[in-house]
């Protein structure tokens, strides 16, 4: 039984990293992004500075909404906040060819922090690929760590301390509701094998990407705290 067992569990992890899954694209979504700024950062000692397109940014984020929807009522706020931020910036692509343009408009016309703006959808729409990234981390950290406890830790980590009370409140209450680890896994067509290599890929080439949204602020002089 437990060799029939052991066959079967090495042909589902072997049929998972062949298939096309949620977090393959987004893996491979983001480890494109980050190759594209790494390759730039090589450029700038030849004078030029990294940009980043913003409709391909889009696309790439675009693909970590299904990871929101997956989480259930816990994550809803975050689902329902990420996919309308992540719209606003797609038809501001129709308008603009990168971040940065994005920001100096916003700047010149001192509307960065205000709701609405392409500027403020822009750090709102990084906090949820930062809370995914910590999420993953904790996901991964042990095979026993429960999915509750990683949203939990992540979500105090990245999104509680600029959320209100109230906010603050819903979301402990939504954690009860939660999928099982074993429920995720399914829902994204992977096992704890191939799961674990996409999320350390995405975390991977995440950090680069979060760190030049975080410089296109800094460098405009405007704070993170908010």
């Amino acid at each position: 039984m437990d060799e029939g067992n052991d066959g079967s569990n090495q042909s589902q992890t072997k049929m998972s990293m062949s298939t096309k899954t949620p977090l393959s694209d987004i893996a491979q979504a983001f480890e494109e992004l980050s190759e594209l700024l790494g390759s730039q950062s090589q450029s700038q000692t030849k004078g030029k500075d990294q940009t980043l397109r913003l409709d391909t940014f889009c696309e790439a984020c675009s693909l970590v909404s299904v990871l929101f929807s997956c989480l259930g009522l816990a994550f809803k706020f975050a689902e329902l906040e990420y996919v309308a931020k992540v719209h606003d910036l797609v038809e501001a692509s129709k308008r603009f060819d990168s971040l940065e343009n994005v920001l100096d408009l916003d700047v010149a016309n001192a509307r960065v922090k205000t709701p609405g703006s392409h500027s403020r959808n822009l750090r709102r729409v990084r906090q949820g690929l930062d809370l995914i990234r910590a999420l993953f981390e904790e996901f991964v950290s042990s095979d026993c760590y429960s999915l509750k406890d990683a949203a939990s830790t992540a979500y105090a980590q990245v999104c509680a301390p600029y959320h209100t009370w109230a906010v603050r409140t819903a979301v402990s209450a939504g954690m009860y509701t939660l999928p099982t680890r074993d429920e995720l896994l399914l829902k994204l067509n992977e096992t704890d094998v191939t799961a674990e290599r996409k999320m350390r890929r995405y975390i991977k080439a995440a950090r680069p990407v979060i760190a030049y949204i975080d410089q296109l602020y800094i460098s405009r002089n405007i704070t993170l705290d908010w």
